[in-house]
């Protein structure tokens, strides 16, 4: 443990530490205050009270996180302005012939995949508008096609490293490569995307209908109006590719992920704004960076502070003696208890500042459950956990909230009971498949 400076009246510094995270993610969950705001006070309290030294703070602060949530965040700013992702959208739709009920496995499956590399709101942004665009074509019932995304992007964010923030957060706390990631992770998530698309098919699939008049609305759509700039899009397809295939290289070439993203994001605004000229050429790079989340980015910043504060103090290292009591040293029983756990919790809070305090806490056990490699079952049920965990609520992910609000705007509100009906029995589902997979894995 890092030697700590005198506190604010003389207080534990376990006790300290612990009031400052509880009553911050209390603000946190409530969402009455901006969460970067009260994340950033928080860590600043940490330092103010003794329990951090300003270069202990910084040195908790994970960069590579930053650099690659930042990097991504900028090459689908870009990316986005070609209309890329709605045309791929329109194109599904045009290639099941407008048919309701293939629409409805296509614009699920468009947005598992874009999930996987972009982030989850980012996707359900683009994807829900042209949702309710063919959706209006058809006289279709948007709803299904809503819920079914949100299910999707939350299930397709887990299968890839850059997928969803508790994936950025353990491969750069382990770091865990790309393939890695896609290689353990892919496998369950395609199977719990087919399960439920097979649900969603026989519940409301057999059940959406439309004319032919409706459906050659649709075809008439042009998806190649979608693109809006074609050798942006060029650009686009290129440099991010050209970052999937660093990021497959990346243990090999001794780079890290954050490097990467960064690496590429540069490249592309070089690319993106090379033709402009003078203050236009600024006018655009500025617009670029101010589509970067610099909240989320803040937060991340604050977050990582504040659970530095609970790893230096040793809450986290208590905490983590006390799992292990509880599962009586089994591997197996840890897996399955951070895997529920996760999920639960993931369903009702942000997964984001659990999972940030769960790493530290399930890294000072490593060692007495046998090293890190030993412990990797018990890493992949905390992703597979806080990531399938998002479908629980209509809280339970940002995505979510997202869509809602989408929703409402159109006329077509996505109640909290409501979706509760849907949103239990798929958290149940994914989790069971992936108690399943965790145990065929690594445990049968």
């Amino acid at each position: 443990m890092h030697e700590l400076s005198g506190l604010i009246m003389g207080m534990d510094p376990k006790l300290a530490a612990i009031i400052i995270v509880a009553v911050c993610y209390f603000i946190i969950f409530t969402e009455k205050v901006n969460r970067a705001v009260i994340a950033l006070l928080g860590a600043a309290l940490m330092i103010v009270s003794g329990i951090l030294t300003q270069k202990l703070a910084l040195a908790g602060i994970d960069f590579n996180t930053l650099a690659l949530l930042v990097g991504m965040m900028i090459i689908v700013a870009i990316a986005e302005r070609s209309g890329i992702f709605q045309f791929v959208a329109v194109w599904g739709a045009k290639k099941v012939h407008a048919n309701p009920r293939g629409l409805l496995v296509v614009l699920a499956a468009v947005t598992a995949f874009f999930s996987a590399f972009l982030d989850n709101v980012t996707t359900v942004l683009l994807i829900a508008p042209v949702t309710f665009q063919i959706t209006r074509k058809l006289k279709v019932n948007p709803y299904p096609y809503l819920i079914a995304e949100i299910f999707a992007s939350n299930l397709g964010g887990t299968a890839t490293l850059i997928g969803d923030p508790p994936n950025i957060l353990i491969g750069s706390s382990l770091n865990l490569s790309f393939m890695d990631f896609l290689v353990t992770l892919t496998p369950v998530v395609v199977v719990t995307m087919l399960i439920l698309m097979l649900i969603f098919d026989l519940t409301w699939g057999r059940r959406l209908s439309t004319t032919d008049k409706n459906k050659s609305l649709v075809m008439k759509m042009n998806e190649f109006d979608c693109i809006t700039d074609r050798v942006l899009l060029f650009k686009s397809l290129f440099v991010l590719l050209l970052v999937i295939v660093c990021f497959i290289m990346a243990h090999p070439l001794g780079i890290d992920n954050g490097t990467i993203a960064l690496t590429g994001a540069s490249l592309l605004l070089l690319l993106y704004s090379a033709h402009y000229k003078g203050n236009e050429r600024e006018d655009k790079v500025q617009e670029i960076f101010n589509s970067v989340d610099w909240t989320t980015i803040f937060f991340f910043v604050g977050l990582f502070v504040m659970v530095y504060g609970l790893e230096v103090t040793g809450v986290l290292e208590i905490l983590g003696r006390y799992f292990v009591d509880l599962t009586n040293g089994s591997m197996e029983k840890m897996m399955f208890l951070i895997l529920w756990s996760s999920a639960i919790f993931s369903s009702v809070i942000d997964n984001i500042p659990f999972v940030a305090t769960m790493i530290p806490m399930l890294k000072s056990i490593e060692e007495s459950m046998g090293g890190r490699e030993a412990m990797m079952p018990v890493w992949w049920a905390l992703s597979l956990g806080a990531c399938f965990g998002g479908n629980g609520t209509l809280i339970g992910a940002s995505a979510n909230v997202v869509v809602a609000g989408m929703a409402a705007r159109e006329g077509h509100p996505i109640s909290f009971l409501k979706f509760l009906l849907w949103s239990v029995p798929v958290m149940l589902m994914s989790v069971l498949v992936a108690t399943a997979f965790l145990y065929f894995e690594f445990v049968f």
